[in-house]
């Protein structure tokens, strides 16, 4: 896949994009030193080429040519003074490049956190649209590489290449003052040549390297993929192929390494040739006014200073060249980011949600995801308050989608869906939310605490009710025999707990939460029959006294409910309670034959499977017996 660069436009519109961070309106103290860092980088620059004046007095007196030597302190002027204001000059320089470094550090570390924690907040605005079309994993990589092009370009465009341009306008108006125009044209085509021919050379180990890096990810995705297959590796005796892709991969990293070793001996090699050259021509220059007498050999001697100090800098251009694209192209894709829209969005004059009863409703809603293929086809139905409606039906029919609306992750785009007669799109999402209590299918923990988890159903919860939510979701005990008790970390996604035990923990949760709406979306069917029912009796308890929507895959965890509604192609195709639905032998009854055969055909398996481990039992025994 092809790097995304950027033009010469899209890098102005990132820099006025990144102004605002850089000197924030509501923050006068970063403001000054903003203010106070430019002006040490002027009198950083202005010390650096006053040094080798020192050294050029100091050469004359040395030489014994004391008419080149202005009137200085007397103090200053014997040669070795005058060496020793040199290198103090220098160090004086240093200190103010690391006064200005460190004013300017906590501006750099303002934007860094500002832009990271705007772009934070605007993916959790985002839609569940976008983040289903999106992988996680490279968001955080837009967020980790943007944060870090923030601190290349202040460091790089604000710290060095400023810096840089001064110094070479500095120098360049030294020369023209003291030595005339043609020193100055020579050293301007010098570094322009040498700029032009760095970009170039850039630019090419830029696509190099992306070869390099593009091979170094292939290697380590296959490593650490054979590895997380390892038992798959040895079941099948794979060891050989496995290392052979690795080494495949292996060697095109080594002949794109080898490519960019060799381009940077180019690089520097052609760098070296184009200065030396220019320092030639500008030393010869020189050595011939000296010879005629219109230059002294301190003059020499600080042309060659001035160049010196000159080339530290473009030494580095090819690298700041090569970050500061990067690191706008990062930030280019981070604020990319901020400009994506969000699809669910407030109405100016939206208010909190109203809950008096808790009735939920359904008005002839259409919806689709893509508009050539409709998935909800003029849904209608209530939900009265404090009773319980399941939905269920074949997979692909619509269950789960009901459930992002009433949470409105999508908005519908036909008909209404009411909470107490109130439109949901009337009001705010966070009191919408906030009514609502969910136990979806797979429960995802944050890896922290047991307490944690439990928790975010109310974050300011006491202690006392986050046990009693544990005690009622049924996990309790349980917790208070694990080592740490409620201190327990439940590891990646909750992994260190079993799907039950992660369900309790998100029936606790919600218990906490306490909302007058709650929403079941199969919360029982990743479980097996026995925990099956144990979960099931929690989420009785929960949803008693709430109004409940059940969308549900086993059918056998709806039958107490106050009406089923059966969706088949996005249409209600039956209703009614679980007797009437099974007296007119429609869907719903076929549905529910074919789930009794299948459990009672696993019941079999089951008790034949364990009649076969009784017989091997007896068998061992008897043997041993005679």
């Amino acid at each position: 896949m092809a790097e995304k660069t950027v033009s010469d436009s899209s890098t102005f519109k990132t820099l006025l994009n990144l102004w605002p961070y850089m000197w924030p309106a509501d923050r006068a103290d970063l403001r000054a030193r903003v203010t106070w860092a430019t002006l040490l980088l002027v009198v950083a620059k202005l010390t650096l080429v006053a040094g080798p004046y020192f050294f050029k007095w100091a050469t004359d007196a040395l030489a014994g040519d004391a008419k080149s030597v202005p009137p200085l302190p007397s103090f200053l002027l014997a040669p070795v003074m005058l060496v020793v204001a040199y290198n103090v000059v220098r160090l004086v320089q240093l200190g103010f490049n690391q006064l200005r470094d460190a004013l300017f550090a906590r501006v750099g570390q303002y934007a860094v956190r500002q832009l990271a924690f705007r772009t934070f907040v605007h993916m959790h605005q985002l839609s569940l649209r976008f983040h289903l079309e999106r992988r996680t994993g490279g968001l955080s990589r837009i967020i980790e590489r943007g944060t870090k092009g923030i601190e290349t370009i202040v460091r790089f465009i604000m710290l060095n290449t400023a810096p840089t341009i001064l110094e070479f306008a500095l120098t360049t108006g030294i020369f023209a003052y003291t030595y005339g125009w043609k020193y100055v044209v020579v050293v301007a085509v010098t570094v322009w040549v040498y700029v032009w021919f760095t970009v170039r050379a850039s630019d090419w180990r830029i696509s190099i390297r992306r070869d390099m890096n593009d091979s170094d990810t292939d290697a380590n995705t296959k490593a650490i993929d054979s590895l997380l297959n390892y038992e798959t590796v040895k079941y099948f005796n794979n060891e050989g192929m496995e290392a052979e892709r690795f080494d495949r991969s292996m060697a095109r990293y080594e002949i794109a390494a080898t490519r960019i070793w060799t381009s940077l001996g180019w690089l520097n090699f052609g760098q070296g040739i184009i200065f030396g050259a220019g320092t030639v021509i500008v030393m010869c220059m020189s050595a011939l006014e000296v010879q005629a007498g219109t230059q002294t050999v301190g003059d020499f001697v600080f042309i060659n200073a001035m160049l010196m100090q000159l080339s530290v800098p473009l030494n580095f251009i090819g690298f700041i060249y090569r970050e500061i694209r990067q690191g706008l192209t990062d930030i280019e894709q981070m604020f990319d980011l901020l400009d994506v829209p969000q699809e669910i969005v407030d109405r100016p004059d939206a208010k909190p949600l109203a809950v008096s009863a808790g009735t939920v409703e359904f008005r002839d809603v259409h919806f689709s995801y893509d508009p050539n293929r409709k998935i909800l086809k003029g849904i209608s139905f209530k939900v009265p308050a404090g009773k319980t409606v399941a939905i269920v039906g074949p997979s692909g029919a619509g269950k789960s989608t009901i459930s992002r609306l009433l949470f409105r992750f999508y908005d519908v785009q036909g008909g209404q869906v009411l909470i107490d007669g109130q439109d949901i799109r009337d009001v705010t999402q966070e009191s919408l939310r906030g009514a609502i209590g969910m136990v979806p299918q797979d429960t995802v923990l944050f890896n922290d605490t047991i307490a944690y988890n439990i928790r975010y159903g109310r974050i300011g919860a006491s202690e006392e009710d986050m046990r009693k939510a544990a005690e009622l979701a049924q996990i309790g005990p349980f917790i208070e025999r694990l080592p740490d008790g409620y201190k327990s970390m439940v590891g990646e996604r909750g992994l260190k707990l079993s799907g039950g035990e992660k369900q309790r923990v998100a029936i606790a949760r919600t218990i906490l939460k306490a909302p007058p709406i709650l929403m079941l979306d199969e919360a029982t069917s990743a479980l097996d029959s026995h925990t099956e029912q144990e979960i099931q009796a929690a989420l009785d308890l929960v949803s008693r006294g709430r109004t409940t929507i059940v969308i549900a895959h086993r059918l056998s965890t709806v039958i107490s409910a106050d009406e089923i509604i059966v969706l088949q192609d996005g249409q209600i195709a039956e209703r009614g309670t679980h007797a009437e639905l099974m007296r007119r032998h429609g869907l719903y009854a076929s549905m529910w034959d074919r789930q009794r055969e299948a459990t009672e055909a696993e019941e079999r398996l089951r008790i034949a499977r364990e009649g076969d481990e009784l017989g091997v039992i007896v068998r061992r025994r008897t043997s041993e017996v005679n």
